[in-house]
C-alpha cells in the first residue's frame, strides 16, 4: 500500500492515494540529458540546479541546458487555465527536440511533463505525439540517479539527522519519496528520522498558497512543527517550492532549523567531485 495519504482532520480515516506504476528504466547510462531546471530553482535556488549539473557530469554525462525554458505551466494548468497552460508547455516541447532523457530537479515539474503535458495537447495530433514522447524520457533526479546512473554514494560528511519531505504531487506521480530515501540510506553517516504527517502537504501548492493563504499558512505551521518534533537537524527535499515555503516558514517562526534541496545536500556530502 502507498504511504501517501490524505488526512482532513485529527481524527479523519486515512485513505490510501494513487501512486505512479513502476516503469522501464534503460540498461545503461546516457551520453546526453537535458536539464530542465525549473522556474523556482532557476529564480531562487540557483544552486540546486548547478549542484544537479554536477551530479550528473560527475556520471560522465554531458548536460544541456536549453536557454529558452521557463515555466513548466504547472501554475496556470492547476488554476484552471488550460489554453495558457498549454502555451507555455508548447514553448518548452520545441526545446527539448533532440532523443535525450529530460532530467528535472522537481518532482512535481516531472509530474507535469509526464501525466499532463500528453493531455494537454490530446486535440493536437503532432504535438500530442511529441508531448507523449517528452513524457516518456522525462525523470525526476533522484530517480535518474538512482535508475539510470546507479549511483554508488560514498558520504565523506560527519553525523548528521535528517528529515525527508517530499511534495504531496511528487510522491503521487513520481515516487520521489521512495527515490529519497533510497539514495539517503547509501549515506552512512547520514540517519533518516521519520516524521509525523511526512505524507501530507505542505501548504505551498503553487497558487494554492496565494489564493487561499489562511489555510496555507496553518498547514505549513503543521509541518514544520512535526519537523521540528521529529529531532533532525536538517530538512531535505527535492522539491524547491516546498523548500521555498517551509523555510520560509521556519524563518518567520525564528526556528534554526533549514531545508535544503538534495541536489546540493548531496553533492556536499560526498565531497564534490570524487
Amino acid at each position: 500500500m502507498s504511504e501517501l495519504y490524505y488526512n482532513a482532520a485529527p481524527n479523519a480515516t486515512r485513505v490510501a492515494a494513487p501512486v505512479a506504476p513502476p516503469r522501464t528504466y534503460p540498461t545503461a547510462k546516457p551520453a546526453r540529458v537535458y536539464l530542465f531546471g525549473t522556474c523556482v530553482v532557476d529564480i531562487f535556488f540557483p544552486s540546486a540546479g548547478l549542484d544537479a549539473i554536477r551530479l550528473l557530469e560527475r556520471e560522465g554525462i554531458t548536460v544541456n541546458y536549453p536557454q529558452g525554458q521557463s515555466c513548466c505551466g504547472q501554475p496556470a494548468y492547476t488554476s484552471g487555465y488550460t489554453d495558457q497552460a498549454r502555451t507555455v508547455a508548447a514553448a518548452q516541447l520545441a526545446l527539448f527536440a533532440e532523443p535525450w532523457p529530460v532530467v528535472v530537479p522537481s518532482g512535481s515539474c516531472a509530474g507535469m511533463f509526464r501525466e499532463h503535458y500528453p493531455t494537454l495537447f490530446k486535440g493536437d495530433p503532432v504535438r500530442r505525439e511529441q508531448a507523449q514522447a517528452l513524457a516518456d524520457r522525462t525523470y525526476e533526479l533522484a530517480e535518474f540517479l538512482l535508475h539510470v546512473c546507479q549511483v554508488t554514494l560514498n558520504d565523506q560528511g560527519a553525523p548528521l539527522k535528517v528529515a525527508l519531505h517530499t511534495s504531496c504531487s511528487a510522491r503521487r506521480e513520481m515516487n520521489t519519496h521512495l527515490h529519497g530515501r533510497a539514495l539517503l540510506a547509501q549515506l552512512s553517516q547520514v540517519e533518516r528520522v521519520d516524521h509525523s504527517h511526512e505524507s501530507e502537504c505542505c501548504g505551498f501548492g503553487g497558487t494554492f498558497s496565494v489564493r487561499m493563504p489562511d489555510i496555507s499558512g496553518a498547514m505549513v505551521a503543521d509541518k514544520t512543527r512535526y519537523l521540528m518534533d521529529s529531532g533532525a537537524d536538517q530538512v531535505i527535499t527535492a522539491d524547491c517550492g516546498c523548500l521555498m515555503n517551509i523555510n520560509g516558514a521556519l524563518e518567520k517562526q525564528q526556528q534554526p532549523l533549514r531545508g535544503q534541496h538534495l541536489a546540493s545536500f548531496l553533492w556536499q556530502r560526498t565531497g564534490g567531485a570524487q
